[in-house]
């Protein structure tokens, strides 16, 4: 299985929704979605428990059909299609590795299914293997591996059979936090050699913009907003997707308007806050007096929890600098061009 371009050339949509529905009785899991994912783009669904993107990833894989829209996969229309008529593989957080198999049998059991001859599936099923850094495991049990080895072994089958889209449904989620974070450089590098168009579901915001290309943020069914991860992190659109999407503070539009003229809530990152004196600070800045309320050590960083006339304010400072402690007083600053107005909704 040799790895593909960069890229594939230019054409139709790897993805396309147009407004694309599933409901469940009276529970609209997706509610009129517009996406075009790129071909070779590695593309994030983003979102908490409910909000739709594993109910996307299965109306892609096939799992589900829609109950209104149309879903195309390279321009070819796939309403009706089955999931194993599709181009596409998923893997799954739970892996779903047969027990009593051995690892090459597990990779190569989509070929067998196929109709594939033996000696052409095992061919290309260590090729797989050596993919994903697995060679000379090809006898061994999946009991008898890792959960990071299991999920390899996972992410083999599902490229063995050669799909134009691999669907990833949480696949990091049952991996501690070391190995989780080295498997996203895994993903990130098999992205990059394989040139497929990767979709990717996860409720991490971390794994997202670190991974993607491009994260489309849902809440309620909807896609709230889709954008680069330094588009979604820097200028969210909506406070639910500053709320969500790395913990923002967000301002209440009276508040914003007396420091801007706009009536419009605004974010302002807890990392963009100091806790110094402004006269001391370069640049146009908006200042606020605050107290103390909380002070939690993160490793590197300290987050400091506070209490302005207007209401909370959390702040992201080095834990190296000056110690401060509960009920201290403080001056938060922070540049004016760092509060972002965003949508009313």
């Amino acid at each position: 299985m040799k790895a593909g371009p960069a890229r594939e050339a230019p054409g139709p949509a790897a993805v396309s929704f147009r407004g694309v529905s599933r409901h469940f009785g009276d529970v609209r899991a997706v509610d009129g979605v517009d996406l075009d994912i790129a071909p070779g783009e590695f593309f994030a669904m983003l979102g908490p428990s409910g909000s739709g993107k594993t109910t996307c990833l299965r109306l892609i894989a096939g799992f589900e059909q829609p109950t209104a829209g149309t879903i195309a996969i390279f321009g070819q229309a796939v309403d009706g299609v089955p999931a194993y008529r599709r181009p596409v593989n998923t893997v799954f957080q739970d892996y779903a590795l047969f027990p009593h198999m051995n690892v090459l049998d597990n990779v190569c059991y989509g070929l067998r299914i196929r109709g594939v001859p033996r000696r052409q599936r095992e061919l290309q099923g260590r090729e797989a293997l050596a993919l994903v850094k697995l060679a000379g495991m090809e006898a061994r049990r999946p009991g008898q591996l890792s959960g990071g080895q299991r999920q390899r072994v996972a992410l083999a089958r599902a490229l063995v059979v050669q799909p134009r889209v691999l669907l990833l449904d949480e696949p990091l989620g049952a991996l501690d936090l070391k190995l989780r974070e080295e498997m996203q450089g895994e993903l990130k590098g098999l992205h990059r050699r394989l040139g497929l168009a990767f979709v990717f579901v996860t409720h991490d915001q971390g794994e997202a913009l670190s991974m993607a290309d491009r994260v489309a943020v849902f809440n309620e069914g909807r896609i709230v907003q889709v954008a680069a991860p330094e588009e979604i992190y820097e200028r969210p659109r909506t406070r639910f997707v500053a709320d969500f999407v790395g913990g923002s503070n967000v301002i209440a539009a009276d508040v914003v308007k007396s420091w801007t003229g706009t009536a419009r809530e605004a974010s302002i990152r807890p990392e963009k806050i100091v806790l110094a004196d402004p006269a001391t600070l370069p640049g146009d800045r908006i200042t606020v007096p605050a107290t103390v309320t909380e002070v939690l050590y993160h490793g590197a960083m300290r987050r400091v929890e506070m209490r302005a006339d207007f209401g909370p304010l959390v702040a992201s400072i080095p834990a190296a600098g000056a110690a401060i402690g509960e009920g201290i007083a403080v001056r938060a600053s922070f540049a004016r061009e760092a509060l972002h107005l965003m949508e009313s909704a």
